[in-house]
């Protein structure tokens, strides 16, 4: 029997217009197939369905409307709305290259050295690119998912690993934390251990 998975495709986002259209946020790298016309997403948690009469992209945002949205106060009652559908757990995209977001979320992010960074979760689709969003000890951190930085995927090891440029992965407030707190180690600031030109 084939297993199931419920994911995320989209959460409903504003109003548009007058007539029930709304924003999409997509939760999916494949918008196109999940809000085709004739497709029916069901409301996380609850048996309800809505049906993509129609789709757009408009100035880089998802519109869709829905067969049961038929005016902008009813649109209005559903934003924030999360959008599910049950797949195929063992569904892969055709490209060997290609992950759907459920693959990458919960993943753990390794430097190239080994190291933990922290776990995937979140995969964000934006107009330039796709984002991965890793939870560290010290907050989000977002990676470009892009080769050049994210050179492998290992889904049977649940892992992947990011090469670590400079200031991916570390912030500036961090950094000037570190400074502060090697400083101290070295005893107060005297006047001749001022850089004059105030750079770090």
């Amino acid at each position: 029997m084939t297993k199931m998975v419920e994911v995320m495709v989209g959460i409903i986002g504003r109003a548009h217009g007058i007539r029930g259209e709304v924003a999409v946020e997509p939760r999916t790298d494949e918008p196109e197939r999940r809000f085709a016309p004739g497709q029916t997403l069901r409301v996380e948690d609850s048996s309800a369905t809505f049906t993509v009469r129609s789709s757009r992209d408009h100035s880089g945002r998802l519109l869709v409307v829905f067969e049961e949205l038929a005016d902008r106060t009813a649109a209005e009652k559903v934003r924030g709305t999360r959008l599910v559908v049950d797949v195929d757990a063992d569904e892969r995209p055709e490209e060997p290259e290609e992950f759907y977001d459920r693959q990458l979320v919960g993943l753990r992010a390794l430097t190239e050295e080994g190291v933990l960074i922290g776990t995937i979760t979140t995969v964000l689709h934006l107009p330039l690119q796709d984002m991965l969003e890793i939870g560290t000890p010290t907050g989000a951190k977002l990676v470009p998912f892009v080769e050049a930085l994210v050179p492998v995927v290992d889904l049977a090891a649940g892992t992947v690993t990011v090469h670590d440029l400079e200031g991916l992965l570390t912030d500036e407030d961090d950094e000037d934390d570190d400074d502060e707190a090697d400083g101290d180690e070295d005893g107060p600031e005297t006047s001749a251990d001022v850089n004059p030109s105030g750079d770090a």
